[in-house]
């Protein structure tokens, strides 16, 4: 990218004009309140799974396959949602994106049997996948203008939004139905998007006025760094890379869906906590994510993208397999903590160096895969569940996390890491 201040001038015709100039940590702040919003949103649903199948009758079984509802919804939407961001922009998609998606939370209590769940399952679905191709297209954006590596701090935004929604779900879990508590989650969901959408939607535009326009922006990224701008056409060769990142985000994504979905309910149905404690669990999960996420900047600076995807994938399969096969309570909720800093980086830079490559098109075709890797997790936990058990179930999470880090040293050894587009000396691309 350019001196933004040299680019403002030049698109505004010269030194005696004053265009319109972006405040960034508005823009960032606005952002990051879409992806706490999309966290909150998401844990003040799953915490209420254990409610809402004793509410249709579903066996573990039936459950996983309504589950797939969200997955098919995600992923349909998300091979469109990379067109739209194209057409009407990342910013305005994420939007409208929130907007629905906090309608659409409110469903799932209003269903009394598996198929009608299933049903409502895929709208959900379909507007969680949607928001989360905008907003990681609006936060590649965001990432290529302040030329920093600050994709990690997103994702915690998201992490902490998960982490406030299980931990208020968990204490209205006994005193409230699922239909009023998600019913109220819609109207702080309304409430946020009203308040922080029309500041992200001016101060975005403010940022593509004063960058002097996308044939600009394109023409200085492609000269930097050899990569193409967000919004252009993937090279071809570039598109086995995105596929490497997506199936690295998949292996990781999975076990944020299956802890999501089952780890309350293996807390509370084979260790005997409390449902509030249960709820607890997750929040523990979302809690560790956040603190890894949050210092996932200084951690790419200084190890470099290679190190943080093997050691953070080694780290939650080690997790993963305590939180799973442990015979305490609090051995578990460790092992849910220590796989929560493992998993809490690796999403984020997969999406991130997608979306760097290809624009909309790459975090939309990574996002497919990682996200699916979310959301088909816990349909495949529940039918192991049903023929295994479910502690063995989940230890399919420390398989795809071992699996995430080898293929981090694939994407080392195969030559397909370019440098990245945030800036001289951020190694957040760097192979090592």
């Amino acid at each position: 990218m350019p001196n933004l201040n040299k680019v403002r001038t030049a698109a505004s015709g010269g030194p005696g004009h004053r265009p319109a100039v972006p405040s960034l940590s508005r823009l960032r702040t606005a952002l990051t309140l879409f992806f706490a919003l999309d966290g909150f949103l998401f844990a003040g649903w799953v915490v209420r799974i254990p409610a809402i199948k004793e509410q249709t009758s579903a066996s573990a079984g039936a459950l996983g396959l309504a589950l797939l509802g969200v997955s098919a919804g995600a992923v349909i939407t998300m091979t469109m949602t990379g067109r739209l961001c194209g057409r009407f922009g990342s910013f305005r998609v994420t939007v409208a994106c929130g907007a629905l998606l906090s309608l659409s939370v409110a469903l799932p209590p209003l269903t009394h049997s598996p198929l009608a769940l299933g049903l409502v399952l895929l709208v959900f679905g379909a507007l969680y996948g949607g928001i989360s191709v905008a907003m990681n297209s609006a936060a590649v954006d965001f990432v290529t203008a302040l030329r920093r590596p600050v994709m990690p701090s997103f994702h915690a935004a998201f992490s902490l939004g998960g982490m406030v929604g299980a931990g208020l779900g968990g204490l209205v879990a006994g005193g409230l139905s699922p239909l009023v508590h998600l019913s109220s989650l819609t109207l702080a969901g309304l409430a946020l998007t009203a308040t922080a959408g029309p500041t992200l939607l001016r101060e975005s535009k403010k940022l593509e006025r004063g960058a002097g326009g996308a044939k600009i922006r394109t023409k200085a990224l492609t000269a930097r760094t050899g990569s193409p701008a967000v919004g252009s056409p993937a090279p071809r060769g570039s598109r086995r890379v995105v596929a490497l990142f997506g199936i690295i985000a998949l292996c990781t994504a999975y076990g944020e869906g299956a802890i999501a979905d089952w780890g309350p309910l293996h807390l509370q149905e084979d260790l005997g906590a409390h449902p509030g404690t249960a709820a607890a669990g997750y929040s523990l999960f979302a809690l560790a994510m956040t603190i890894g996420r949050l210092t996932g900047t200084t951690l790419l600076e200084r190890l470099g993208q290679t190190r943080t995807l093997v050691l953070g994938g080694a780290t939650a399969a080690v997790g993963m397999l305590l939180g799973s096969l442990a015979p305490t309570l609090w051995l578990a909720l460790l092992g849910f903590a220590v796989t929560g800093l493992g998993l809490a980086n690796i999403f984020p830079v997969a999406i991130s160096r997608a979306g760097e490559l290809a624009g909309p098109s790459g975090v939309a075709a990574a996002s497919t895969l990682g996200y699916g890797g979310m959301l088909l997790g816990p349909p495949a936990i529940g039918f192991l569940a049903d023929g295994l058990s479910l502690p063995t179930a989940l230890t399919t999470v420390a398989v795809l996390a071992a699996g995430a880090s080898c293929l981090g040293l694939l994407a080392r050894t195969a030559g397909q890491t370019p440098g990245s587009a945030v800036g001289p000396g951020v190694r957040m691309g760097s192979p090592e």
